[in-house]
């Protein structure tokens, strides 16, 4: 289904009155246009298929949740217990997980069929679902797109598309398969306001993705080696082209002090008497800067003679 520019729309546009600021609250608007998009990939009831997917939906919500039901009192099927509690609760954590879920199967499960149902410039059911919900996230100015097969919090929409997408791309395969967990797994943390952990999984995502580069071209390195370590070996053999000797330093400090020092700061060492609380925003720009680097190395090692 397209999604038009109403006049509404054109109208905010024009006046520069659009929303330029993330929100992460899911309204009932956007709720709504989830539940269209949701009906047109896997149906609005009567269909096998249909009572099928929200079989599977329904009770991996309930299990995760600890409920024998999503919702209690009268209901016909799946698809009504679902669509009732994503509607109604108030509880934004659980309808985020719900629509994870429920994106999780439509980029899983339908598009392995999809290629029979293939329209419009290549694109499937599945890939026209995730593209409109994204759509929708940034018309209501929310926080979060579904990429690489997970809703991940969104903060800055020029460094995401630069920095965060690219990243998540470039590990996206065998050889960084580790690092890409990680960095993912940084994402979840984040989202689910685990700061200090979401700080861990950076730095060993940085450190996995110096590793896999070393494997890759036969460097020899040591199990423990820190992230320090790991930067002089992958600097010493030449990853970092020669003409940029000047920057060699500084670039080498930037390193060094970005994201190992950020995370042994504020989470990789005991807190003392006084519990550490890592603010939203620094984690944020450690992400940012996680991301950056990641597309920096991987990048660097792709021109790499």
């Amino acid at each position: 289904m397209a999604v038009f520019e109403t006049y509404s729309k054109r109208q905010k546009r024009l006046s520069g009155d659009a929303p330029d600021v993330f929100t992460y609250d899911l309204n009932i608007r956007l709720k709504n246009q989830v539940v269209h998009i949701l009906n047109d990939v896997l149906g609005n009831g009567g269909y096998s298929a249909t009572d099928e997917a929200y079989r599977t939906i329904v009770e991996i919500l309930r299990r995760e949740f600890g409920e024998l039901n999503l919702v209690y009192g009268d209901r016909r099927t799946f698809r009504s217990e679902f669509m009732d509690f994503f509607i109604v609760s108030s509880d934004n954590n659980r309808c985020l997980d719900a629509l994870d879920i429920a994106f999780r199967y439509i980029d899983v499960i339908v598009r392995k069929d999809d290629h029979i149902h293939a329209y419009g410039e290549g694109k499937t059911k599945a890939d026209e679902a995730i593209d409109e919900l994204n759509i929708r996230f940034k018309e209501h100015a929310i926080g979060f797109q579904f990429v690489d097969g997970k809703i991940i919090r969104v903060d800055s929409e020029l460094i995401h598309q630069e920095a965060v997408k690219p990243a998540l791309r470039l590990l996206n395969t065998k050889q960084y398969a580790g690092a890409h967990e990680e960095f993912i797994n940084a994402y979840e943390h984040y989202k689910a306001g685990k700061n200090k952990e979401a700080l861990n999984d950076c730095l060993k995502a940085f450190e996995s993705t110096m590793k896999a580069i070393c494997d890759k071209r036969g460097w020899t390195y040591q199990t423990g080696d820190t992230a320090k370590r790991l930067i002089d070996i992958c600097f010493a053999n030449g990853l970092i082209p020669s003409f940029w000797q000047q920057q060699f330093n500084s670039l080498r400090s930037l390193l060094e002090s970005s994201i190992p020092t950020g995370r042994n700061k504020l989470s990789g060492h005991g807190q003392g008497a006084t519990p550490q609380t890592v603010p939203d925003y620094l984690t944020a720009y450690m992400l940012h800067m996680t991301a950056s680097t990641l597309v920096f190395l991987t990048t660097a090692e792709k021109e790499l003679s």
